[in-house]
């Protein structure tokens, strides 16, 4: 089996400015980078020319992978139809392959029959935005209880059902995927993984948060390790991208170091 391919989410280590970031992926070996629409003060929100992005990444030899991310995409409206647009654009010309798409969190638009036909809306209007900027669609089911899609199962049944296999594939987030209770994971149809863990033994399923994101270790309560093996043994050769939440990686001395151990804990057990 082929080394484990690791990215870096700029989440990973949000206090560092995108150059920064940059050289934190390339010191670490990491061959990919996602970059987020939602860090204040740090591109894309602080007005960076999808160009610039382009030649810092080209400098040093890094793909962006995504954006991260297009927020309530299966609540399709004319807003977010143009919010689409522009991050597809600037996908486009910053070089990222694909837009991670997120769906709506706040415990609307959950109801059965609803939810699905959301789902189909919105992927029905993306296509074509995302096939015209040359780029995929990640959707990402997240596992928290108030989330309107939280299976993969749906994800896929709809993509496949409207015949856009070519355009959308699955993030396949660890933690999520630990929530929802889950149990297949659809390799086959997965561009991506996010992988982070929970260490708090105090906290329950059904209340964990992103707070809760850490890097994974062997204090681990997710199943990162069974999750990646899992996902290995299906033939899944992408890229598994930290994504850590927790203020306590945010705010690590080193977070070159911090990172660093925790590929190599991944690499000793997989």
């Amino acid at each position: 089996m082929t080394d484990i391919s690791f990215a870096l989410n700029h989440m990973s280590a949000p206090q560092l400015p995108l150059p920064a970031f940059f050289d934190l992926a390339q010191k670490l070996g990491t061959r990919a980078v996602e970059i987020r629409n939602d860090l204040a003060g740090n591109a894309i929100l602080d007005g960076t020319r999808a160009d610039d992005i382009r030649k810092l990444s080209e400098d040093r030899g890094l793909t962006i992978l995504s954006i991260n991310a297009l927020q309530r995409f299966n609540e399709w409206t004319t807003e977010r139809e143009e919010e689409a647009k522009a991050l597809a654009g600037y996908a486009r010309d910053c070089g990222a392959r694909a837009l991670v798409l997120v769906p709506v969190n706040d415990g609307s638009g959950r109801v059965d029959g609803e939810r699905q036909a959301s789902l189909r809306k919105a992927l029905k209007g993306l296509q074509p935005i995302l096939a015209d900027a040359g780029i995929g669609g990640l959707v990402e089911p997240l596992g928290f209880p108030i989330c309107s899609l939280r299976s993969k199962r749906e994800a896929v049944e709809a993509i496949n059902e409207l015949g856009f296999g070519a355009s959308f594939r699955l993030v396949h987030d660890t933690f999520h995927h630990h929530l929802a209770g889950e149990s297949e994971l659809y390799p086959a149809q997965t561009g991506l993984v996010h992988i982070s863990g929970v260490t708090d033994k105090a906290v329950g399923v059904d209340d964990m948060l992103d707070a809760h994101r850490v890097l994974v270790d062997g204090e681990d309560r997710l199943g990162n390790i069974g999750q990646i093996r899992a996902l290995r043994e299906q033939r899944y050769s992408g890229f598994f991208s930290f994504e850590p939440f927790a203020s306590s990686v945010h705010e690590a001395p080193d977070p070159a170091e911090a990172l660093a151990q925790s590929i190599a804990f991944i690499r000793s057990r997989v």
